[in-house]
C-alpha cells in the first residue's frame, strides 16, 4: 500500500533519494491531489511537501489518513500548522541546516548594498574604469550598528558574522535574550531608530504581516540599509517601495518579496537595491542536507518514532 506522497518541485537527486527510501507519488503541487481517485487519496499516511502555495483545510480534506506533513525549509507559513493541529497530523520542517548559509548571504546583500558592488562590477565590465576612470566612492559597512529583526537560529548567526566586522549589535525579539552584551530593544521602531541597518530574520505568517511596517521603514532613516532574508510579508512592501524611491532610506538587499517570482517591477527600476532570487538555502550542500531531513522526518514517522524536528 502506497504511504507516501512528494508534492512540489522536486530536482532530480531528490525524486531519486524520495525513490529510494519512501517510493511516493509524485504530484507537481498541492492542486494535482485533487486529480486522484478517493481510493488512491485514502492510502496516503505521510506528505512530503515542497513550495509556498497554501497547504490547507481544502488539502488536509483530500489526504484523510494523512498523519505528518514534511516541509522542504525552515519556514512552514504555506502550511495551516493549526488546521493540522487538530486534526492530530503533525508538521516538520528542516532547521539549522540551513542557518549558515542564509546568514552568508544577509551578510553578502549588506556588503553588496554598502559597497555599490554590482554597479562597480558593471563600470569595470562595460570598460569605463579604463576611458573614464575610478568608479565614484561609496560606504564604509564595518564599524555601524545593526539591527537584527528576530533573534532567532539564524538572527544570531547573523548578528555573530556582523559582529566580527566591529559592529554595534541591537535585536529585536519576543524576549531579551542571552547575548555578548548585544542591546534590546522592546519594539522595532526603536530599533531602526537606533541602527544603520536593519536585517529582518522573522518567521513568516499572519502574527508577522508587515511587522516591518511603514513607521519602521521611515525611523530607518536616509541613511539606512534594510535587508530581508526571512519572507516577503513580513515588510510593508508598498512602504519600503516609496521608501527607496525617494531616498527616504539609503538602499536594500532583498532575497524575498511578494508574489514571487513575479515581483513588483518597481523594484527594477530602482539603483538602490539588491536583488536575489530567494536563494538563501540555494547551495548544492544545505539543500542536500534539508532533503534528508525532511526524508529522515517521513521516515521516522512511517517507523512509529518521534519526529525530529517537530512544529506542533
Amino acid at each position: 500500500m502506497t504511504k507516501a506522497l512528494a508534492i512540489g518541485p522536486y530536482n532530480e537527486d531528490e525524486k531519486q533519494a524520495l525513490t529510494r527510501d519512501l517510493a511516493p507519488i509524485f504530484l507537481d503541487g498541492s492542486k494535482d491531489i485533487a486529480n486522484l481517485d478517493a481510493d488512491t487519496r485514502a492510502t496516503f499516511t505521510a506528505v512530503a511537501y515542497k513550495g509556498h502555495h497554501g497547504f490547507g483545510a481544502a488539502e488536509m480534506d483530500l489526504l484523510p489518513n494523512i498523519g505528518v506533513i514534511a516541509n522542504y525549509g525552515v519556514g512552514y507559513d504555506s502550511i495551516d500548522v493549526s488546521e493540522a493541529t487538530q486534526r492530530g497530523i503533525g508538521v516538520t520542517n528542516t532547521p539549522d541546516v540551513l542557518n549558515d548559509d542564509v546568514a552568508d548571504l544577509a551578510v553578502a546583500l549588506l556588503i553588496m548594498q554598502g559597497r555599490e558592488m554590482e554597479h562597480a562590477s558593471a563600470w569595470a565590465r562595460s570598460g569605463k574604469w579604463a576611458n573614464e576612470g575610478e568608479y565614484r566612492l561609496n560606504r564604509k559597512v564595518s564599524g555601524a550598528r545593526a539591527g537584527i529583526v528576530g533573534l532567532g537560529r539564524i538572527g544570531r548567526e547573523i548578528a555573530d558574522r556582523l559582529a566580527a566586522f566591529k559592529m554595534d549589535i541591537h535585536y529585536w525579539s519576543r524576549s531579551e535574550k542571552e547575548t555578548p552584551g548585544w542591546i534590546y530593544h522592546a519594539d522595532p521602531v526603536s530599533l531602526a531608530e537606533a541602527v544603520d541597518y536593519l536585517i529582518v530574520s522573522l518567521v513568516g505568517g499572519p502574527e508577522t504581516e508587515k511587522f516591518v511596517s511603514k513607521d519602521v521603514i521611515a525611523a530607518l532613516g536616509e541613511r539606512g540599509i534594510l535587508v530581508n532574508i526571512s519572507r516577503g510579508s513580513t515588510v510593508d512592501e508598498a512602504a519600503l517601495l516609496d521608501a527607496l524611491e525617494i531616498g527616504a532610506i539609503a538602499g536594500a538587499g532583498l532575497d524575498v518579496f511578494r508574489n514571487e517570482p513575479k515581483i513588483d517591477p518597481r523594484f527594477y527600476d530602482l539603483p538602490n537595491v539588491v536583488i536575489q532570487p530567494h536563494q538563501g538555502s540555494g547551495t548544492v550542500e544545505t539543500r542536500a542536507a534539508m532533503a534528508k531531513l525532511q526524508r529522515d522526518n517521513l521516515l521516522a514517522f512511517l517507523a512509529g518514532e518521534e519526529l525530529l524536528t517537530r512544529v506542533n
